[in-house]
């Protein structure tokens, strides 16, 4: 009995593992690369760098604080905050 249980056990990990990245889009389980995983080559230098900090503030913690300040930088955090916030 203790090795169904041990199987059972192993299986619920397994799929919890799985559960965590399937819920994520392309490149959003690492923010420092994220902005290789999604085409942002039309958008300025501040944009990228605020999608990358986005993601990185959302798989952090979902109770991040949106950031104020220039324009483009904002409007690329909260990009990133979305795109890789987990799908529900």
């Amino acid at each position: 009995m203790s090795g169904r249980r041990g199987l059972l056990f192993l299986a619920v990990v397994l799929a919890a593992g799985c559960a965590s990245d399937a819920n994520l889009r392309p490149g959003a389980q690492n923010p420092s690369t994220v902005t290789s995983s999604v085409n942002l080559s039309g958008f300025p230098p501040e944009f990228r760098r605020g999608f990358s900090d986005g993601c990185a503030a959302v798989r952090a913690s979902e109770t991040a604080q949106r950031p104020k300040g220039e324009a483009q930088y904002v409007a690329g955090w909260q990009d990133g905050f979305d795109y890789c916030k987990p799908r529900k």
